[in-house]
């Protein structure tokens, strides 16, 4: 998450806050200046109200800070921090590689909140038991201890979903269906709270539970969105390239010449243009590009052959019929391609395999409907819809 405005960094890490943030500050500084109010006064109570609202998400900082310094431990680049309305999230590049440092990652969080639970309940025990500060300690004690109980829940996407990721990867092996169990758990609870919390809210006249059906809504849409992106990952890795390519190339013979090439093929095709393979005698040459053919000048396309600007398959970037489909998309974007060569066992041509044919496999896997248009487009200008961007989350599968 980096919608929001850019406020600093913190240890490195570039730290967001999100509009919504300011709401709830607002919010949460109103409701304590009103419990203040009685025993301080008007400025002091509001005073107060702001303190609380602030200290309260130092804490949440110092949470989400808990997780980014486990995570950079372990080598994972943490993106940022934002602070929004329910709280906070550290965005971090990669998942841990163990189910052991995944735990590790998972437990930071609550565990820095169990501390300044300790922290704030001494520092209300050497105060004045009828001061501010008194007051202030005592209660970010107990809001602290009740973050750190909160987000071991364990569903996705709390932090204790993440324990139970961890704790079922360990048991299965099985990384996937272990975010898919602590995502599930996720969204039965977060379903069981936006129910309960907009019953009691209509049905008793208790509206303050409103604020318990929206948590339970943001609990049900990051857990659904865990899972679908686990779905997608698992596709990405079980599809093979010859599941994916086409055979939309065409086969050229070598010995014709530049100027019957360039007259029978790329002017024919310019409304679709097509890879274009050099074969002869059952054997396939290599791959003929337009930017090869203008390199040569035009006045000897009367005389040189299509044989003169192959690139071998040897040279091109090529991979066999059994490669993950999450390879196939990190090498595209790694060398900023617009297709690949796919080869079968012998190392003869057997397709080629682009973005656009990427996002039909994966959207008849996922029952998508996709329009023949859109594939077209994606084929032509080489990005994946904005709403699928695979390029992301392939890189993110395989570290």
């Amino acid at each position: 998450m980096k919608a929001g405005w850019r406020v600093g960094s913190l240890l490195g890490i570039p730290l967001f806050l999100d509009p919504s943030w300011f709401f709830i500050l607002a919010f949460v500084t109103m409701l304590n200046a009103l419990d203040f109010y009685p025993s301080f006064g008007l400025v002091l109570g509001w005073l107060a109200g702001l303190a609380m609202a602030l200290l309260l998400f130092g804490s949440v900082l110092l949470h989400e800070l808990g997780h980014s310094l486990t995570a950079q431990a372990q080598g994972i680049k943490v993106n940022s921090i934002t602070l929004f309305l329910f709280g906070g999230v550290a965005s971090i590049e990669r998942e841990s590689k163990t189910p052991g440092e995944a735990f590790k990652v998972a437990i930071a969080g609550p565990a820095v909140s169990l501390l300044l639970f300790g922290l704030f309940s001494l520092l209300s025990l050497a105060m004045p038991e009828l001061g501010v500060g008194h007051t202030l300690t005592s209660s970010l004690a107990s809001i602290n201890l009740a973050l750190a109980v909160f987000n071991l829940i364990p569903g996705l996407p709390l932090d204790g979903g993440q324990v139970l990721k961890a704790l079922v990867w360990k048991l299965t092996g099985n990384r996937f269906q272990a975010v898919r169990w602590a995502a599930k758990t996720g969204m039965f609870l977060g379903t069981f709270a936006l129910i309960v919390g907009l019953g009691l809210a209509f049905l008793a006249g208790e509206f303050a539970l409103i604020w318990f059906a929206l948590i339970g809504g943001f609990i049900l849409r990051n857990a659904s969105a865990y899972y679908q992106l686990t779905i997608l990952q698992e596709i990405l890795l079980k599809l093979m390239a010859v599941e994916v390519m086409t055979r939309d190339f065409r086969v050229v013979d070598p010995r014709m010449t530049l100027r019957s090439f360039a007259d029978e093929y790329i002017l024919a095709d310019l409304q679709t243009p097509l890879p274009y393979y050099a074969a002869a005698e059952g054997r396939y040459r290599g791959l003929v590009t337009v930017e090869d053919l203008h390199s040569i000048e035009r006045s000897r396309w009367e005389s040189e052959t299509v044989e003169n600007i192959v690139r071998p398959i040897s040279e091109i970037s090529t991979v066999r019929g059994k490669t993950p489909l999450v390879e196939v998309i990190n090498s595209l974007e790694e060398h900023q391609l617009s297709y690949l060569t796919v080869l079968s066992l012998a190392g003869t041509v057997a397709g080629v395999i682009d973005r656009g044919d990427i996002v039909r496999a994966v959207a008849r896997k996922l029952k998508l409907q996709i329009s023949t248009a859109e594939i077209e487009r994606i084929k032509a200008e080489g990005t994946y819809p904005q709403g699928l961007q695979l390029q992301t989350i392939a890189k993110a599968t395989t570290e």
